[in-house]
């Protein structure tokens, strides 16, 4: 048993590649982090420079009326911006992450993520085919700030798949006004796919070799989650420009 996970916890990424944290904060204490980040998109389409956060449109919405509209993701936003900080350093959280990872952790990447409605999902992927990380794998922490339901563009997830190797016969995402760097895994099984459903507040920890993919947005309103990304002390990889290596973890 690794310090700091529940069994039922251990079970669930021994078995499936997460596991979900019902309730891991107030859904109070999520909605801040909209409002923040639709500030720091506004002043960015002031000509504001808001490095090291990396700004991502969302191609199929560059006709929206206002910035955070036709944003599909914010990068680089766990260092310097504190109530999204606070999230990547709780101690809870930081437990979980020791329990799977040892006790020296850095938090490599953060994202937060729009999925207005009329946005395109991502279609199944695994996070490692993009980090490309020595010693594997990586955590992956996905905070639902809004409720993921079955019309907004929930994930999905395929059980089982983090002890898959990682896939290379991809494609990139061949639909009109596909988001850079999506692709397609195309030689695997997703007949035992299931969909999580999320509360704000709901935290999924997730294996960096878990299949996993979003749907469509085809509801009114929009869904969004703060994604934190995780590996061990000393971790080498690829670095596509989006990574900040931040200490949060040593024994």
């Amino acid at each position: 048993m690794f310090e700091g996970l529940t069994d039922e916890e251990q079970v669930s990424w021994d078995s499936n590649g997460y596991f979900v944290m019902r309730g891991f904060v107030d859904p109070e204490e999520v909605s801040p982090l909209i409002q923040r980040v639709i500030e720091i998109a506004r002043a960015a389409d002031d000509g504001v420079d808001v490095s090291p956060a990396l700004i991502m449109p969302e191609d199929l919405l560059s006709g929206a009326q206002t910035p955070e509209g036709r944003l599909s993701k914010i990068f680089r936003i766990h260092r310097q911006e504190p109530l999204i900080r606070r999230f990547c350093e709780d101690p809870l959280l930081l437990s979980k992450v020791c329990g799977l990872l040892g006790p020296d952790v850095d938090c490599f990447l953060s994202q937060f993520i729009f999925k207005h409605p009329g946005a395109l999902g991502q279609p199944w992927h695994q996070d490692e085919w993009y980090f490309r990380m020595t010693p594997a794998p990586q955590v992956g922490a996905w905070l639902a700030v809004t409720e993921a339901t079955p019309d907004n563009g929930p994930l999905w997830v395929m059980p089982g798949s983090h002890r898959e190797e990682i896939h290379e016969n991809v494609t990139s995402d061949p639909r009109e006004g596909a988001n850079f760097a999506y692709v397609e895994i195309q030689d695997a099984d997703t007949s035992n796919e299931e969909m999580l459903l999320m509360a704000p507040g709901d935290l999924l920890l997730f294996h960096s070799h878990l299949r996993h993919r979003s749907t469509d947005n085809r509801s009114a309103s929009s869904r969004a989650a703060m994604v934190y990304h995780f590996a061990r002390e000393g971790t080498t990889g690829i670095d596509a420009g989006n990574q900040d290596w931040l200490a949060v973890a040593r024994r």
